[in-house]
C-alpha cells in the first residue's frame, strides 16, 4: 500500500507527518513553509518545460489544447483503460504535468490582467489639453475655426438622423400596405374575374351590334325574361351565364364532363346492340365475335378513363370529380340488359299472340253471322 503523507503545522510551529487516511475530509492541509518559499506552490523552470514536453505541447498554448492533450494521454496510459499502453507511472507523470501546466497558464493570465489594469490606469491619468475638451473633440485649428467645424458636424448629423427616420417610416408604411395586400388577395381575384367577364360580355355585345345581329330581333327593346323561377338567383347573373352558355363560352371542365357522359352512354348502347344482333344461343362462332366486341369495348373504356383523369385535374370542385368505369361490370350490365330486353320481347310476343287468337275467334263468329245473313 502506498501512503500519501503530508506535512502539517500545529499552533506552536512544530511540524509532523500524518497519513492521508488520518486527515478529516473538511481539513485542508497547510503547505510546509521553508524560508520564504512555499514548497507546494514552487515550480522550477525546468519542471514547467518538462511538463510541456510530457503533454507534447508548447508554451503559449490555449486551455483547450491542454485539456485535449491530457485526455488523449490519460486514455492512453490510465491503468483502468484496458489499452496495451497502460502504465500507472506514466499516467502519474501526465497528471502531475497537467497540474503544473494549468497553474503556469493561470499565473501568466493573472499577470497579464494586472499589466493591462496598470496600463489602463496610466492612460486614464494621462493629461489632456483643455483646448480639445470642447466641441466633442471635433475639428482643428483655432477655437473659432473648430466651432465652425463643429456646427457643420451637427448639421450633418441632424440631416442623417432625419433621413434615417424617414427611411424607417417609409419601410413601416410599405410593410403595412403589404399586409393589407396579402389580406385582400382573394377579394382582388374575385374583382379581376368579374371585371374580365364583364369586359368579355361587353366586347361580344359591341361586336354583335357592329355586325347587325341585333337589328331584326323580335324582342328588340324589351326586357329579358327570367330563365329561372328561383327567387334566390340573381336574374342579371343568370342571364349573363345563359348568354355565355348559349354562345359556346362554357368552362372546359363542364364540356369534358358532358363529353364523358355522352361517351359512356353511347358505348353502353353499342354493346347492348351488338349483343342483340348476335342473338342466342351462343355458338362458337358467335362467342368468338362477342369476345372481339368485348376486347374493343375494354379498349374504349381505358381511353375513357384517361379522359376522366384529365377531367379530375381540371375540375375546380372536389365533389364534382368522377371515378373510373369498370369494363367487366359494364359487360355484365350489358348482358343483363340484353336478357331483360329478351324477356320483355317474349312477353310482348305472347301478348300479341293472345290478342290475335281473340281477334280470330271474334272475327270467325262475325264471319259465320255474315254468311248466315247472306244465305
Amino acid at each position: 500500500t502506498k501512503w500519501l503523507c503530508v506535512m502539517l503545522t500545529n499552533n506552536i510551529g512544530h511540524h509532523f507527518m500524518v497519513c492521508q487516511a488520518m486527515i478529516p475530509r473538511n481539513l485542508k492541509p497547510f503547505p510546509y513553509i521553508c524560508g520564504n518559499r512555499m514548497l507546494s506552490g514552487y515550480k522550477p523552470k525546468s519542471n514547467i518545460k518538462d511538463s510541456y514536453k510530457i503533454l507534447e505541447l508548447e508554451e503559449g498554448c490555449s486551455l483547450d489544447d491542454i485539456r485535449n492533450s491530457y485526455r488523449s494521454l490519460a486514455k492512453k496510459y490510465h491503468p483502468d483503460s484496458g489499452s496495451a499502453t497502460a502504465d500507472s507511472e506514466a499516467f502519474m507523470k501526465v497528471e502531475a504535468a497537467y497540474r503544473v501546466v494549468l497553474s503556469d497558464v493561470a499565473t501568466k493570465k493573472k499577470s497579464n490582467e494586472n499589466n493591462e489594469e496598470e496600463e489602463d490606469q496610466f492612460k486614464s491619468k494621462a493629461p489632456q489639453h483643455r483646448h480639445y475638451l470642447s466641441f466633442e473633440g471635433i475639428g482643428f485649428g483655432t477655437p473659432s475655426q473648430r466651432e465652425k467645424q463643429y456646427m457643420q458636424f451637427r448639421v450633418d448629423r441632424a440631416t442623417e438622423q432625419v433621413l434615417e427616420y424617414r427611411k424607417q417610416r417609409l419601410e413601416s408604411q410599405y410593410a403595412a400596405t403589404d399586409l393589407m395586400k396579402a389580406k385582400d388577395v382573394r377579394q382582388s381575384k374575385k374583382v379581376k374575374i368579374t371585371q374580365a367577364v364583364e369586359r368579355l360580355v361587353e366586347d361580344l355585345i359591341q361586336e354583335s351590334m357592329a355586325k347587325g345581329d341585333f337589328d331584326n330581333l323580335s324582342g328588340k327593346g324589351k326586357p329579358l325574361q327570367k330563365f329561372s323561377d328561383c327567387p334566390h338567383i340573381d336574374p342579371m347573373t343568370h342571364n349573363l351565364n345563359r348568354i355565355l352558355i348559349d354562345n359556346g363560352y362554357q368552362p372546359e371542365w363542364i364540356l369534358m364532363q358532358k363529353e364523358i357522359r355522352e361517351t359512356i352512354e353511347r358505348l353502353r348502347k353499342n354493346i347492348v346492340a351488338s349483343r342483340s344482333k348476335l342473338g342466342g344461343p351462343m355458338t362458337p362462332y358467335r362467342q368468338k365475335q362477342w369476345n372481339h366486341i368485348c376486347e374493343q369495348f375494354i379498349e374504349d373504356i381505358r381511353k375513357l378513363n384517361k379522359r376522366i383523369d384529365n377531367f379530375n385535374l381540371v375540375v375546380p370542385i372536389l365533389s364534382r370529380q368522377m371515378v373510373h368505369f369498370s369494363a367487366d361490370k359494364e359487360i355484365v350490365r350489358a348482358q343483363k340488359t340484353y336478357e331483360a330486353l329478351m324477356e320483355n320481347r317474349d312477353a310482348s310476343n305472347s301478348d300479341t299472340k293472345e290478342n290475335e287468337e281473340e281477334n280470330v275467334k271474334s272475327f270467325g263468329w262475325k264471319s259465320s253471322l255474315f254468311k248466315w245473313l247472306n244465305l
